[in-house]
Parts: C-alpha cells; sequence; structure tokens
C-alpha cells in the first residue's frame, strides 16, 4: 500500500484532521502559560485527566468527557492554591503530578482494567480516532481559538503584567482562571493525538521555537500555531511512513518533529539576538567630573586622624563635610 493509499483511508482522514486540530489549539493557549512561567501547568493537568479517564472506565461513560471535567476542576484547584494558597506553584503541580496519576491507575484497577488499557491515552491513539472523537476535538478547538483570539489583549495583559492589568480594571483572578480552564480543555483536545504524558510537549516546543524567530508577542502566537501544526500533521505523515516497517507510535513522532523543529531555528534566534544587540547604539553616559583644588593645607596619610573611606582602587578621607582623595598633585573632592 502506498502512502497515498494509506491517507485514503478514513481512519488516517480522521487521524490527519485530529493532529491539525490538536496542533492549532495546544500552542495557542501554550503560549500564555509560557509567557505566565507556567511551562508544566499542561503536564499537570495531564496527570490529574488520567484520573478523569479512570473514572470513565469505571462508570461505563466517555472517558473524554469525564476527563474534560476532571482536568478543568485540577485546573481550578491548581489555580487557586498558586494564588491564595501558602503552598507555591511547584508544590501544586508536584501534587497533581502524583495525585492524579496514581489516583488513574488506582480507579483504572478497581474497574478491572489493567494498565495497558490507558495506554492509548497516555501516549496517544490517533489510528483509532472515530467519527464522534473528531466532531469532539474540532468543537473544544473552535472554543479554545475562539476565547484565545478574541480575548488576546486582555490575556496578554494579565499573563505578562498582572499589577498592571489590575490597575488597568482587568479582573485579573478570572483571567487566570480562564487561561487554565483553556489549558485543562487543550490538554484534553491533546489527549487522543500525542497522549496525556506528552501533550505538554505540544504546548511548549512550538511556543519555544516560535520564540527563536518572533519579535512580538502576538508573532510569537500565530507562528507557534504555524509550527504546531506542521509537527502534528508531519509527525503523523512520517509515522505512516515508519510504519510500514516497524510500529511507530504518531504521538511521540510528533513530539520528536517538535523538538528537531526547535534544534533548527535555536542557532537561528541566536544569531538574530546577537545582531539586534549589535544594532543597538550604546546609552549615553553622563561624565560628572570632580571638583579639584591646586591647595589643601593637610596631608591625608594612615595616621591623620580623618576617617579613611575605600573607594575602588584607592582610599578617600572624610575631611570638612566631604571625602578628599589624592590625584597626582591636587585632591579630588568627592
Amino acid at each position: 500500500m502506498t502512502l497515498w493509499e494509506l491517507f485514503g483511508l478514513p481512519f488516517m482522514q480522521r487521524a490527519l484532521v485530529a493532529a491539525l486540530l490538536t496542533g492549532l489549539a495546544a500552542p495557542a493557549i501554550g503560549t500564555f502559560l509560557v509567557q505566565r512561567r507556567l511551562a508544566l501547568l499542561g503536564d499537570g493537568i495531564g496527570h490529574v485527566a488520567v484520573t478523569g479517564v479512570a473514572l470513565g472506565l469505571l462508570t461505563g461513560t466517555s472517558p473524554t468527557w469525564t476527563a474534560v471535567g476532571v482536568a478543568v476542576l485540577g485546573a481550578v484547584a491548581m489555580e487557586v492554591i498558586r494564588e491564595r494558597g501558602h503552598t507555591n506553584g511547584d508544590v501544586a503541580l508536584a501534587l497533581l503530578f502524583y495525585g492524579g496519576l496514581a489516583g488513574g491507575v488506582l480507579i483504572t484497577g478497581i474497574a478491572g482494567q489493567g494498565a495497558a488499557t490507558l495506554q492509548a491515552y497516555l501516549f496517544g491513539s490517533l489510528n483509532s480516532i472515530s467519527q464522534a472523537d473528531v466532531w469532539f476535538t474540532l468543537g473544544l478547538t473552535v472554543v479554545v481559538l475562539v476565547v484565545t483570539l478574541g480575548l488576546l489583549p486582555q490575556l496578554f495583559a494579565v499573563s505578562s503584567d498582572p499589577e498592571f492589568a489590575r490597575v488597568a480594571g482587568l479582573r485579573v483572578r478570572a483571567y487566570n482562571l480562564l487561561v487554565a480552564v483553556l489549558a485543562a480543555v487543550t490538554v484534553t483536545v491533546a489527549m487522543r493525538t500525542v497522549g496525556l504524558l506528552l501533550v505538554s510537549a505540544l504546548m511548549v516546543v512550538p511556543v519555544a521555537t516560535s520564540q527563536q524567530l518572533a519579535r512580538s508577542f502576538r508573532a510569537t502566537l500565530l507562528g507557534a500555531m504555524l509550527v504546531g501544526t506542521l509537527a502534528a500533521t508531519g509527525g503523523l505523515v512520517i509515522s505512516a511512513v515508519l510504519s510500514f516497517r516497524a510500529s511507530v507510535q504518531p504521538g511521540p513522532t510528533i513530539v520528536l518533529l517538535a523538538l528537531a523543529m526547535f534544534a533548527s531555528t535555536w542557532p537561528i534566534g541566536v544569531w538574530l539576538r546577537r545582531r539586534q544587540r549589535l544594532l543597538t547604539p550604546f546609552p549615553e553616559v553622563t561624565v560628572v567630573p570632580h571638583t579639584t583644588t591646586a591647595e589643601h593645607p593637610h596631608a591625608h596619610g594612615p595616621d591623620c586622624g580623618h576617617p579613611a573611606v575605600p573607594h575602588g582602587d584607592h582610599v578617600d578621607y572624610v575631611h570638612g563635610g566631604h571625602r578628599h582623595a589624592m590625584h597626582g598633585e591636587h585632591y579630588d573632592e568627592h
């Protein structure tokens, strides 16, 4: 079977659409997480969503919907702990990591399912996406993109300078919670594409790649969405090609392709930043000359009785309310 014939199959077409949607949504919200220095938030939410998947398996309902609900609750709890609690953001993320993953594995066992059942959700399973999954992914992607792009100025202000945004009258807490909820929704969007354990990579790596070349927040956002789309669709194509000879999963292939794109743009980013520094003019330095006097009735020395003040490579002596420093045949007055 040729590659063209392979992508003519319905399940590969569904996988391609899901990859395209995930590549757009994940970097869109990931840009704000990187701006807020919460790049690992997606990882924490992904671990919490494992518990949601397990609850779906236990109750016999759709694991996708239960994952959405639990992920949203976990994201809100993390944001509240980070903002109000005495525990900092790193510890809150650790609590989500361990509790979410352990609870998911435990509940999966109670449901009579083995750990292998979770593999499709932990590492993605593009080839098994149904038509209903595609529509579900499309709906959540539209929500994420509409809110993200529609509230771009507000979300940028809150993510860049919360104090300024608060003074400007923005409801910083509400927008922070909105970003957390959108991140939770994005995690569930990418759950079947790259998996819960790798979703954070697709939210962060395209943003880091775009930052190497972009010089504004809007350009970074759009560039990250472009890189995410290329990585998601390209990773799917590469995994399909390699699958003719070996069993290659699309999720890891997508992440590795995104990392390769970052590695290829990093030297360019270093060169551009260096060039920008060379083009930046030196700041003007105002030199304030010392007041000098040729006559000084007193010779300062170690035993002169005046306080000595070390000053760089010489010593000043406090005399007459100001400091004197020997400079050639005269004294500088500081």
